[in-house]
């Protein structure tokens, strides 16, 4: 592939990354921050401290705070923003786009208002312009630094998910592709609620069984909920579905966990908030995919008490006592999809 010139949208951790990523295949990265104190550190250190602690940016990504010079000219713009700046970033560029830049979100998450999918975000504002999602399991820190990393790329169209496909891969950095954009944008933004569940139980001191038990149901919710918005049941045993529950509910690098541990040890959400120090998407997630359920009529028990921890000061022990003393039931009624079991 060509050499492309590539517009990054946020210096967070994933942005700064995946600009590391695509410097190191051979394209122009122009990596915009909105902050004048981070452009200012990075110009002087090299590094992205609070974001992307001890990697150093390349001499060879152009960096900048001002967006529309930033994506001037590029031939991709790469949306490394928080879910919810998403649609006010596209407000601010639409009118300098050009119809043959490709866009790619690269975000997790569902815009809380409007419970909308960022590929939908990005239709209504763009109308019909190329977008790609780029989801998967995939921590920053890890990528930054040359470390296998295997992800999805999706789109409506089959050739712009092979262009960045093409675009991204690499010897430590593989990018299969995926039909499903809804499965795949579903499973990246649902995962952070589980996560974030996950992280209260390591926070109350419970062990691998609780997050075994909660990892394995939580992906049940996951697909439940995504086939009834229409998404491929498939998608949800892949990459993007369980691959990036695993990661996500497991590792120290998983802002969701580290927060969840956080509640689960008695911190307030300031506290945690401040102790983060990054946005953590499953919060807001946890009400968007709460409200879906009820929209849905579908049954996500995990969610619905993450939700009520989050939302409702409910204690988390008291939450998980509410998840175990549910009615007793057959692990197959939900698996077996309506068929009538004969046992």
């Amino acid at each position: 592939m060509r050499s492309l010139s590539v517009a990054v949208i946020g210096a967070g951790s994933w942005g700064s990354a995946l600009s590391i990523v695509l410097d190191s295949n051979g394209h122009k990265v122009h990596l915009w921050m909105r902050s004048a104190e981070q452009l200012k550190e990075i110009k002087t250190t090299g590094k992205n401290q609070k974001y992307l602690k001890d990697v150093t940016i390349p001499d060879s990504v152009q960096l900048s705070n001002d967006l529309e010079t930033t994506i001037e000219g590029s031939d991709v713009i790469l949306l490394s923003v928080p879910t919810q700046s998403v649609r006010e970033v596209l407000k601010r560029i639409k009118s300098s786009l050009t119809k043959d830049q490709i866009v790619i979100n690269v975000a997790k998450g569902l815009e809380t208002q409007s419970k909308l999918r960022i590929s939908q975000i990005i239709e209504q504002e763009l109308g019909d312009h190329p977008c790609v999602v780029l989801s998967g399991p995939s921590h920053a820190e890890e990528a930054s630094r040359g470390m296998p990393t295997t992800v999805v790329s999706t789109s409506k169209e089959k050739k712009w998910a092979e262009f960045v496909q093409e675009m991204f891969s690499n010897d430590y950095f593989r990018v299969y592709t995926n039909p499903d954009i809804i499965g795949v944008e579903l499973g990246g933004s649902l995962k952070n609620v589980i996560a974030f569940g996950a992280g209260i139980s390591d926070g109350l001191g419970y062990g691998d069984n609780a997050k075994a038990a909660l990892m394995t149901r939580g992906i049940r919710e996951i697909a439940r909920l995504g086939e009834a918005m229409g998404a491929d049941m498939s998608t949800f045993s892949g990459l993007s579905g369980i691959g990036d529950l695993i990661v996500t509910c497991t590792s120290m690098h998983s802002r969701n966990r580290r927060a969840g541990i956080l509640i689960g040890q008695g911190k307030s959400f300031e506290e945690t908030l401040e102790e983060i120090g990054m946005v953590v998407e499953g919060i807001k997630t946890t009400e968007s995919a709460y409200e879906l359920s009820k929209f849905y009529n579908i049954e996500m028990p995990i969610t619905e008490q993450i939700y009520n921890v989050i939302y409702k000061d409910v204690e988390p022990k008291d939450a998980v006592v509410q998840l175990m003393s549910r009615r007793k039931k057959n692990e197959m009624e939900e698996i077996a999809e309506g068929r009538e079991l004969d046992w």
